[in-house]
């Protein structure tokens, strides 16, 4: 009945079946030495910013409302912004929005695949639905020239359901980056007799693959890093020149050692964890977990663990922390001048929201936002755009719920909503 549980843990939070609706802010007790939960000041009430809450001198609109299940998007210096959704309704896989004034309006639309994953780099536009990657040829007013024939860029990636959006990013020299998120919880059906994980050779990874090469199979990419149970949120950081990601961290820790974890424990733990990765990295899925509240990478119950035994030290050691089950799905560096220099070259963080925090409340539906010096996290970070859950933090009962995040020519951040297809633009001015 266990093993029934969590294979059907994906499907309970899709029907909505989770009943513990409570809303609240994270509770500041729930701290680490590199990320404690502080929300920031509040510089006008909830009715204002399209309801969201943010820090004094930020403001927030809904330029954008009912656009389908909005993922991850890339803005353009001529203010086009392209929005690629889950599905693709009647061949619009990608939405090309204008921004005039204090409105985005539908331009065009092409893709016949839905997805997550998009970014545009060296005159190309690239997506990726959730088995392949293509890139499309863009003119000097950044559009594409051909929406009906894309390059091929990759094809058959893994897909097994679970887990399979395939989030990219590109980096300086030539080369994409793409999730492909492990299609299991813990892998234990996958390892039973404890041999290792299989799961690990195709998925749980980020694999590297030539930007301009067509036709690449899997087999022809590079097993970048492993040991990462699922990748939504990543970017490049600029300062160091690396690859950041964000992880969903493991499910039902009470629910399948209520023995070994309080329920409680299950629903703060295990950490969402950011990572710096570099190539040849192993973060450790599914063998450990990281308690943020330890400041330790522990044993999984699974492989011997008891919430007390500690992993061996070879595994990749998070660049920071941040409490269970938020769900981040999008991360963004700022690099742009409007914002106040505290968050120059830091990172934006979109939390989609928990669903299996019970009995705890259900947590994130925020963007937070964690400084970096150096290239490297530094201090704590802080809630910066709350409220877009409304009075409901649950995956049925949020009015919207944060998932990709870009950057504006001028500066601004950019948040989708993939609940009911809201795009946020969030400005500063002192």
């Amino acid at each position: 009945m266990k093993k029934l549980f969590i294979f059907l843990l994906p499907a309970i939070a899709v029907a909505g079946l989770i009943l513990f609706n409570a809303c609240k802010s994270p509770d500041t007790k729930n701290t680490s030495a590199d990320s404690t939960n502080t929300a920031g000041n509040t510089g006008n009430p909830p009715s204002a910013n399209a309801g969201l809450t943010l820090p004094t001198g930020f403001s927030a609109a809904a330029i954008a409302e009912n656009l389908g299940s909005a993922r991850h998007l890339v803005v353009t210096p001529q203010n086009d912004i392209y929005v690629h959704l889950a599905d693709a309704k009647n061949g619009k896989g990608i939405l090309v929005l204008h921004e005039d004034g204090s409105k985005a309006t539908e331009k065009s639309s092409f893709a016949n695949y839905g997805g997550t994953g998009i970014a545009i780099k060296g005159g190309y536009l690239y997506a990726s639905s959730n088995s392949d990657i293509y890139r499309y040829k863009l003119n000097d007013k950044n559009e594409v020239i051909d929406p009906a024939k894309p390059e091929t860029i990759v094809t058959g990636l893994t897909n097994k359901r679970m887990h399979n959006s395939k989030s990219i990013v590109l980096d300086n020299d030539g080369n994409i980056y793409v999730n492909i998120g492990a299609y299991s919880n813990i892998c234990s059906d996958y390892d039973k007799d404890k041999k290792g994980c299989p799961v690990l050779v195709d998925a749980a990874g980020i694999w590297q693959f030539k930007a301009d090469k067509p036709d690449q199979k899997q087999s022809d990419g590079i097993h970048y890093a492993t040991g990462l149970r699922n990748v939504v949120g990543l970017d490049w950081n600029q300062q160091d020149n690396q690859l950041f990601v964000m992880q969903h961290g493991r499910d039902a820790l009470h629910d399948l050692y209520p023995n070994l974890y309080t329920a409680k424990q299950s629903a703060d733990l295990p950490a969402e964890c950011m990572f710096a990765l570099k190539k040849g990295d192993n973060a450790g899925w599914p063998y450990l977990y990281y308690d943020w509240m330890q400041h330790k990478k522990m044993v999984g119950p699974e492989y011997g663990g008891d919430g007390k035994k500690e992993a061996d030290s070879k595994y990749l050691e998070p660049a920071a922390a941040y409490p269970g089950h938020f769900a981040p799905d999008g991360l963004l560096f700022y690099t742009g001048n409007q914002f106040p220099e505290k968050y120059k070259n830091g990172a934006f963080i979109a939390f989609h929201g928990s669903w299996n925090r019970a009995p705890e409340p259900q947590e994130g539906y925020c963007v937070a936002f964690q400084p970096f010096k150096d290239g490297k996290p530094d201090g704590k970070y802080e809630i910066f755009a709350d409220g877009f859950a409304g009075p409901n933090k649950s995956p049925d009962g949020a009015l919207h719920r944060p998932c990709g995040l870009a950057q504006g020519p001028d500066g601004s951040l950019y948040v989708t909503d993939d609940q009911k297809g809201t795009l946020y633009k969030i400005n500063y001015k002192k």
